[in-house]
């Protein structure tokens, strides 16, 4: 019985191996030593696809054009908030003063925090080029979250680069 599956094994690679000479035979060499495939492209030409590709690289610049003519810069007031020796289960607020230094509006898409223990609000409306608006940060340790503590958030923009990482720290102590 063993033999028997060998055996089958072995026909069905053997079919395999003559299968994928015969489709690379689809590949053929012309008279000037140039690989020819009729199954590659779809059957389309070199024209068509140099075309093709040619639209595809002018939407490939508009996207582009489009997406840099709205980005913009921003800056902190800092980007590190120490607030020293806290209570675990205490509520410590801090703010983020956020100003748009470029020439386009200031959107900022989302504002994540690394851990449950810190919250964060966002400006709702764009920043006008100039303007600043304040980024509000909730760091409430909780019980048994002692000593050492580093969360981060991270701010998405319209800008580039497209974030930015704000920092907090503390040491946390027992009530």
């Amino acid at each position: 019985m063993k033999k028997v599956i060998r055996t089958f094994f072995s026909i069905c690679f053997g079919l395999i191996l003559l299968n994928s000479c015969k489709d690379s035979s689809a590949n053929m060499e012309s008279q000037s030593g140039e690989v020819v495939s009729a199954v590659a492209a779809d059957d389309q030409n070199e024209a068509d696809l140099k075309a093709s590709l040619s639209e595809i690289e002018k939407e490939e610049q508009a996207r582009f054009s489009n997406e840099s003519s709205a980005m913009t810069s921003m800056s902190f007031d800092k980007t590190t908030q120490d607030f020293g020796k806290i209570k675990e289960d205490t509520e410590n607020n801090a703010s983020f003063i956020v100003t748009n230094t470029g020439t386009k509006p200031l959107i900022i898409d989302k504002v994540d925090v690394s851990c449950g223990c810190t919250t964060a609000k966002k400006p709702e409306k764009p920043i006008a080029p100039g303007k600043s608006d304040k980024i509000e940060i909730i760091f409430h340790p909780k019980v048994g979250q002692l000593n050492e503590q580093n969360k981060t958030v991270t701010i998405t923009a319209n800008t580039d680069p497209k974030t930015a990482v704000l920092n907090i720290k503390a040491f946390v102590t027992e009530k």
